[in-house]
């Protein structure tokens, strides 16, 4: 922005000026900063040539032990965050700066396909795919939003285990102690805003039948019974089904 003489203003006048190059140079950063992201990513529907059914992965331990590669042979797979490190789900989502930080640097993106909310922080990052609007959700629900909006008749959801380990007292989460994570004997995080955004989608998306793969273990939330498309299964009728070993 070109250098203005503030001498030609009165002390008052050169304050107005000032505030309009404020407000016009924050705008133009915006403006910058959009235009560096890829334009609006139109959520596609994938073919569904081999199953109408689709698996949500959180990163629960309740899922632990269980592989995406099997998965797959089965429909579209939807993870979250770290999955990335130990496999490579159909879509990957992270909506954690830090996070999607460390999957941009690592270059995953540019051979496999991750979705994010617009943020002026990746304006350096290549073959991200930004929800427009931005959701604002945990990354958990927003794979589950995501996997809805591709029409699939039923969704299996892994690892939302809601609650933390050890009767709710310890963080729950099978990355637990790596990087961008917390310690596992750190305290439980705080579940509510994930269950009520799991709550938004099985009621928006009615048509849909969701599944919760359970533990004996697993907290079950009775908010979530109360819908007519949502039912629970436990996790060794879950992989009889599929012949998971």
């Amino acid at each position: 922005m070109a250098k203005i003489d503030k001498s030609q203003f009165t002390k008052s006048e050169w304050r107005i000026v000032k505030e309009q190059r404020r407000i016009d140079k924050q705008k133009k950063e915006i403006t910058e900063s959009i235009s560096c992201y890829k334009t609006e990513t139109k959520i596609e529907k994938p073919t569904l040539a081999y199953s109408s059914s689709a698996f949500v992965l959180g990163n629960g331990t309740s899922r632990k032990g269980i592989e995406v590669n099997q998965l797959q042979q089965q429909g579209k797979v939807y993870g979250c965050n770290a999955l990335y490190r130990t496999h490579k789900p159909d879509y990957l989502v992270a909506v954690d700066v830090k996070m999607v930080a460390e999957i941009a640097k690592s270059g995953y993106q540019h051979r496999h396909e991750v979705w994010t909310n617009p943020n002026r922080s990746f304006s350096k990052f290549h073959n991200l795919n930004f929800f427009h609007p931005a959701k604002g959700w945990s990354s958990g629900p927003t794979a589950l939003w995501l996997a809805s909006q591709h029409g699939y008749h039923t969704i299996f959801i892994l690892g939302f285990d809601y609650k933390g380990i050890d009767d709710g007292k310890k963080f729950n989460n099978v990355y637990a102690d790596t990087m961008n994570y917390k310690k596992s004997r750190d305290s439980a995080t705080f579940f509510g805003n994930w269950l009520r955004q799991t709550k938004t989608v099985i009621k928006d998306h009615p048509d849909i039948q969701y599944k919760r793969v359970i533990t004996s273990d697993n907290y079950c939330p009775e908010e979530l019974n109360r819908f007519d498309n949502f039912t629970t299964i436990r996790r060794e009728d879950f992989e009889k089904i599929f012949d998971l070993k």
